[in-house]
């Protein structure tokens, strides 16, 4: 059973996606929240696996509750549902760690998948949501990439980090990682962390699509060995 918090400012969108997914056997609604305030607070005794989180929101907002709810409950996935596609929401809540970006306007059935997906560790991102995303990084880091050596961070990275940086580029969760490394997901999210870091991008999204420009270098790793 995946134990999911609605955080809404609005009580009939709460009440509204509780009616609707509780009609799904393998979720529970295990508690509402206004704000983001109000849902780091009741996050203790609730435990969630899920928080379905609002964007705009008085008192505190969903991009800052994302970025406290993962910096104290990082066991926690965040899922965003929200009217507002604005790029710089998507990329604040995602750059704060949340796991998916939908819009309410996406069907019940789907945003059930999502919360699946989200708690299995994959990243959602609605279509349009993700369209957003690939036209914002790609302008960026085609300037970085248009070059026929890799650029000195990715040249700096450990081999075990290259690895990791290959297998963000299938699509792997850092459960998938760790398995395939035989290593804790502990250890691939500080791996994660550093990459982001030296290449200078934001999250796991800018990094598959940076890296895919390099590919063919990435695919040597191991060769080397």
């Amino acid at each position: 059973m995946i134990k999911v918090l609605l955080v809404d400012d609005q009580h009939l969108i709460r009440q509204g996606l509780k009616a609707l997914l509780e009609l799904e056997t393998d979720l529970q609604i295990v508690g509402e929240a206004e704000n983001g305030k109000e849902a780091i607070r009741v996050i203790p005794q609730l435990e969630p696996d899920v928080v379905m989180m609002d964007i705009r929101m008085p008192v505190m907002d969903g991009v800052a509750a994302t970025k406290e709810i993962q910096q104290n409950f990082s066991n926690i996935k965040v899922l965003v549902l929200t009217t507002f596609d604005d790029d710089e929401y998507v990329t604040k809540a995602l750059q704060n760690g949340a796991t998916g970006y939908l819009l309410k306007d996406t069907p019940s059935g789907e945003v059930a998948v999502a919360i699946r997906a989200v708690h299995k560790g994959y990243t959602q991102l609605g279509p349009g949501i993700a369209k957003k995303l690939l036209n914002q990084f790609s302008s960026e880091i085609k300037n970085r990439s248009n070059q026929t050596e890799p650029p000195l961070g990715l040249t700096e990275l450990t081999p075990r980090e290259k690895e990791v940086l290959k297998l963000i580029t299938s699509g792997a969760s850092n459960k998938e990682i760790a398995e395939k490394l035989y290593i804790s997901e502990g250890t691939v999210k500080n791996h994660v962390t550093n990459i982001l870091s030296r290449l200078n991008l934001r999250d796991r999204t800018q990094a598959a699509i940076f890296a895919n420009s390099f590919l063919s270098y990435l695919e040597k790793v191991g060769e080397d060995k």
